[in-house]
């Protein structure tokens, strides 16, 4: 965090061979309230600068004393929604003269994030893989944004839940192989135990597994329905919700304890627990 001299002496630096500068601070608590005040105090010339903080409340010191200055301007920028994110596909789809359909933008939309820029590069990429079709596919979204994405954990996270031990084994192994960090598979972990919970509850009220599936969102790709449908199988709304809990618990040791999480990811042991279950 700088701190008031130097952010001030920062701004008030004559570039070496001249031209125009910019500063660009990450600013968040009210530690960087004095150095701001101090800041927005002081002619500069030439040189604009920029804070980007995170969500302010309305009376938040820093906020409050931007929006009151006359040299400081204040511009919310909110993180896209999955009603923005649904708008913002539509659009570069359209832009590509291209139609996008029902379940293929189901499957996009959690596949984006709140970054605009990012969620722009995707969708582009996306309708660049298409360039040549009248119609993007949900097999279209796997092929080419799923790399990026939870999907390409699906393998060793389905493997567990439909007590493939075996299975468990080969797919962590290749997640790891790729880089891809403990705790980010047991965050997937998560995530994708929530939405087998929620299909469980759909189909004791009545509906059938094809159409928990089906109505899932963003629905569950043909290629992983039948260890999902297993998986509905084995485990009862009960026991989905302890793991949930035991889930939660080992994403958060694994953050506490970096060290350890490999040994963490693979303690909770939910592929032998509906291995057992299955015999």
């Amino acid at each position: 965090m700088p701190t008031i001299p130097a952010l001030v002496d920062e701004a008030q630096t004559v570039p070496l061979f001249g031209g125009r500068r910019a500063i660009s601070v990450r600013v968040g608590g009210k530690n960087i309230v004095p150095a701001m005040e101090a800041l927005l105090g002081t002619p500069v010339r030439d040189c604009p600068h920029r804070g980007r903080a995170g969500d302010l409340k309305r009376n938040s010191p820093l906020r409050v004393m931007c929006e009151r200055a006359k040299n400081a301007a204040v511009i919310a920028c909110y993180a896209d929604q999955e009603r923005d994110l649904t708008r913002l596909i539509d659009e570069e789809m359209r832009a590509a003269d291209l139609a996008i359909a029902a379940d293929a933008r189901a499957c996009l939309v959690p596949l984006l994030g709140s970054d605009r820029r990012a969620s722009l590069s995707e969708i582009r990429k996306l309708a660049l893989y298409a360039h040549g079709q009248a119609r993007v596919g949900i097999e279209d979204v796997v092929a080419v944004v799923a790399d990026a994405s939870s999907l390409a954990l699906d393998g060793v996270i389905d493997a567990a839940f439909a007590g493939l031990n075996r299975g468990v084994e080969t797919e962590f192994a290749k997640a790891r192989t790729a880089g891809t960090a403990p705790g980010s598979i047991l965050s997937a972990a998560l995530r994708q135990l929530t939405q087998l919970h929620r299909a469980r509850i759909a189909i004791d009220a009545g509906a059938s597994a094809e159409q928990a599936m089906n109505d899932a969102r963003p629905p569950v790709h043909f290629t992983r329905r039948a260890r999902v449908e297993a998986a509905l199988k084995l485990w009862t709304g009960a026991r989905l919700e302890r793991a949930m809990a035991q889930l939660a618990e080992a994403v958060l040791d694994a953050r506490r304890q970096s060290t350890l999480a490999e040994a963490i990811a693979i303690a909770p042991d939910v592929d032998r627990r509906a291995a057992r279950r299955k015999a």
